[in-house]
């Protein structure tokens, strides 16, 4: 049975609502742990788990998964949009209000999401080959995502290479 256009739009509406609260509780339990507050931490890592939970569901309900190649193409779609429309009116939005840490955002992000549609690309072109496994580095302050191993500095933000976290 397919959803109604109503239960449609609710899913959807759940979906970004679910998806956005795990972001937020993500954050609120590093900003607990910075504080102090361990157990704090843990509630808000718990909730998030549970939104994601959510979110999921809600997306299946959509029928918002497909294969792997579909699921590659969509994402590539995503970031390609992202990075060729979203964000540069965004950045010309923030330029134009002088809201330099928003600007900062935009920028850092942006230049994030050509990587993604890159590497997303390269997934989708040798899908099914027999590669050896590797692993991503992504640098807490950016996002910027490489393969392999950290750079000495992050192309993005200029961070150090030490501070990537490894993606497995």
């Amino acid at each position: 049975m397919s959803n109604g256009p109503k239960s449609e739009n609710d899913l959807k509406e759940a979906f970004a609502g679910e998806s956005q609260a795990n972001r937020k509780y993500l954050a609120f339990a590093k900003q607990a742990d910075k504080d102090g507050y361990p157990q704090v931490a843990k509630l808000f890592r718990a909730a998030a788990e549970a939104e994601t939970i959510h979110a999921h569901n809600h997306l299946r309900a959509l029928d918002g998964i497909k294969g792997t190649r579909e699921n590659l193409m969509e994402a590539i779609a995503g970031e390609t949009h992202e990075f060729m429309n979203m964000y540069p009116q965004m950045i010309a939005d923030a330029e134009l209000e002088r809201s330099d840490l928003a600007r900062r955002s935009f920028v850092f992000a942006n230049a994030v999401e050509k990587v993604h549609a890159a590497l997303y690309q390269k997934a989708l072109d040798t899908l099914g080959s027999a590669a050896e496994p590797f692993d991503y580095y992504i640098c807490p302050v950016c996002g910027h995502t490489v393969e392999r191993g950290a750079p000495d500095t992050c192309e993005v933000c200029g961070a150090k290479g030490s501070v990537f976290v490894k993606v497995s």
